[in-house]
């Protein structure tokens, strides 16, 4: 016998369930032009393959949810958490049917099918029913055939407002699929990820002038992964820059969508005491005088002529006279490249460390006065829990971290926020280990802040912390055991250089359509009347670490707002 439940794309449907624990979810609302989902929740007490077909008007799409394992899942202080953050096997992972339309159900395990239905922008409104028929390829029967009712409304989302910059990591890509770096193969590599993040609501592409100085150990570095061609002539320390390689990747983000860019860090994260690996084409190395002008680069004797060569990196202060040159040569090339592309003022964003703390002061000011001539119009958002960096005019566009975004709110203006890693008690995040709800309720919680902006440090993070080793994020997904389960990635490398989705992906996303639905209801009722909507029948009033652990709630709350604006 085969237990069938049509359940909410909250729930997480836990494997060893003697039966479907989820509540039923048989219908909902949707606006016309939006991405919806929910799921199908299954258990057998014998094993069969089924055949996946869909019927129904609505463009719909089945995928299958499938456990990963996760070791270290946070600290264990948090309540709202799934098996209390017992190590294990947890869904997480959206796959494509086998042979595009076979799934193997297993004998006594509780399964779930995804089934995301794409509403067209000109759909009719009125209810649709979306059946999913799954039949027993052995006898041909059909085994079950649950149906879930869309009721289609006649408006369409504001568009989203907010931007959403998740660290896009290049090198990831070509080190996991064992291509060259830049050759076509990562390429088409690199193009199929973006997509995936820009159909998501990622609108920022982070864009790898020279290899990201991030999550790397001192002395350490990644893979090179440099959009920039440069040539050093050391008899009189002069560069050229080709701009191809980059001129190719801002096309291709503009192509598929993207409106915003934000450069490669310009120094080391958590404080930029150093340089970035920076690599060169190094001539004229034999010249006596180009040593001593290169001061404290006692090594450049090992440099080797017309060679690939680190010319900067750890053994290189950030405050160095010879990074300072660098920069000075670099920036009157880059910046009218970035012009010819639109960018500049507003979408288009530099970062000079990342969370820099009290006692890196002295050395962020003083970098700051370096780069802040050279970056002309060009704005710096930076991860910035110390709101003493915005109130000295060091940082135009300060993310905090939502753990401390009281300090900045009221302040600051326009707000970004981040979260990573932390805080985990009763903050919205998304381990692997937290249900659903977590990563959704930003959606509502963002509109409530107001949020310009939204920064995370993991859309494609497939290293190990420090980058000390590339690791299988299908079979370690704490980056090592160093950050909780699902911190690193949003996306798996699946076949053929096409992202895998995951359930924490698929939920910040709907959070997101939250948020626009939000927007779409203030054009008609006004902002105040909007945040007394959402802020109704709450315990207290809905803040970051303040958002009821509870589905029913955001349920019920996004029906609310979805049935305002239909209203009105």
């Amino acid at each position: 016998m085969v237990e069938v439940r049509l359940v909410s794309a909250l729930e997480k449907i836990l494997p060893e369930s003697p039966v479907i624990m989820a509540p039923e979810f048989r219908s909902d609302v949707a606006a016309r032009g939006e991405i919806y989902s929910f799921q199908i929740a299954l258990r057998s007490d014998e094993r069969k393959q089924l055949r996946i077909e869909c019927a129904g008007e609505l463009n719909t799409r089945v995928r299958i949810v499938k456990c990963v394992p996760a070791m270290y899942l946070g600290s264990g202080y948090d309540k709202d958490v799934v098996r209390n953050n017992q190590p294990g096997l947890y869904p997480d992972l959206l796959d494509e049917p086998d042979f595009t339309d076979q799934f193997l159900l297993l004998q006594n395990v509780c399964q779930s099918l995804w089934v995301t239905v794409y509403v067209g922008k000109d759909q009719k409104p009125g209810k649709y029913p979306v059946e999913i028929i799954l039949r027993d390829m052995a006898t041909g029967e059909v085994e079950c055939c649950p149906k879930f009712e869309l009721d289609v409304l006649d408006f369409e989302l504001a568009p989203q407002e907010m931007s959403n910059f998740h660290w896009f990591h290049a090198d990831c890509l070509f080190d996991y699929y064992k291509v060259p770096c830049w050759s076509e193969a990562h390429w088409r590599i690199t193009e199929n990820f973006a997509r995936n993040a820009l159909a998501h609501g990622i609108t920022v592409l982070y864009t790898p002038l020279w290899t990201p100085p991030l999550d790397t150990a001192i002395g350490h570095s990644r893979p090179t992964c440099q959009l920039l061609d440069i040539t050093l002539d050391v008899s009189d320390m002069t560069y050229t820059f080709n701009f191809d390689r980059l001129r190719r990747y801002i096309e291709m983000g503009q192509r598929i969508g993207f409106k915003e860019f934000a450069m490669s860090h310009i120094f080391t994260q958590w404080g930029a005491a150093a340089t970035p690996k920076i690599m060169a084409h190094v001539v004229n190395t034999k010249n006596s005088c180009a040593v001593a002008r290169y001061g404290e680069k006692a090594d450049i004797s090992k440099l080797v002529s017309d060679q690939y060569n680190s010319i900067f990196g750890w053994g290189t202060s950030s405050r160095s006279p010879e990074y300072a040159d660098f920069l000075k040569q670099l920036f009157p090339a880059l910046l009218p490249v970035l012009r010819e592309y639109g960018l500049g003022k507003g979408n288009c964003y530099f970062s000079l460390s990342d969370e820099p703390h009290d006692d890196h002061l002295e050395n962020y000011s003083a970098l700051v006065d370096l780069t802040r001539p050279l970056l002309e119009e060009f704005e710096t958002v930076e991860a910035l829990s110390h709101l003493d960096y915005y109130e000295r005019g060091l940082v135009k566009h300060p993310v905090p971290s939502i753990g401390v975004i009281e300090k900045f709110r009221g302040k600051v203006s326009p707000l970004w926020g981040y979260y990573c890693c932390g805080p985990e008690v009763d903050y919205p995040n998304r381990f692997i280990g937290m249900p659903s709800r977590r990563p959704r309720s930003f959606g509502m919680l963002a509109y409530i802040y107001d949020l310009a902006g939204f920064l995370h440090w993991g859309f494609n993070f497939y290293y190990s912390q420090y980058s000390w080793r590339a690791i299988d994020p299908f079979s370690v997904t704490d980056s090592g055991g160093a950050f909780p389960a699902g911190d690193a990635f949003l996306v798996y490398p699946g076949k053929n250089g096409d992202p895998l989705d995951s359930l924490r992906h698929e939920a910040f996303f709907a959070g997101l359509q939250d948020m626009r639905a939000c927007r779409t209801l203030e054009k008609k009722i006004g902002r105040e009347a909007v945040i007394a909507l959402l802020n109704e029948g709450a315990p207290q009033e809905l803040k970051m670490n303040s958002f009821p652990a509870s589905d029913k709630f955001l349920i019920e709350k996004r029906r609310a707002v979805y049935e305002a604006i239909a209203a009105n």
